[in-house]
């Protein structure tokens, strides 16, 4: 890493992974250490790590549940 904190990667490291000059990277922090990847690569790896999950069908669910228990609620007022 050079004094103004930018990163060299190397240029067969580049080819090897499709680099060009102004391609956006996104530095990951994990458990494991710092990842360096595209955005492509982040949404891939993200839309992967979600994957199986119905995320609409389980906040339509809460919000359902939720719904219930203030219908309940005004019920119980009235």
């Amino acid at each position: 890493m050079g004094d103004r904190g930018r990163i060299v990667v190397p240029a067969a490291v580049r080819e090897r992974a499709g680099l060009v000059a102004g391609t956006p990277m996104v530095l990951v922090e994990s458990p494991e250490g710092l990842v360096l990847v595209t955005r492509e690569q982040l949404r891939d790896r993200v839309r992967g790590d979600l994957g199986g999950l119905d995320l609409l069908d389980e906040l339509l669910a809460d919000r359902r549940r939720s719904a219930a228990v203030e219908d309940g609620e005004c019920q119980d007022a009235a």
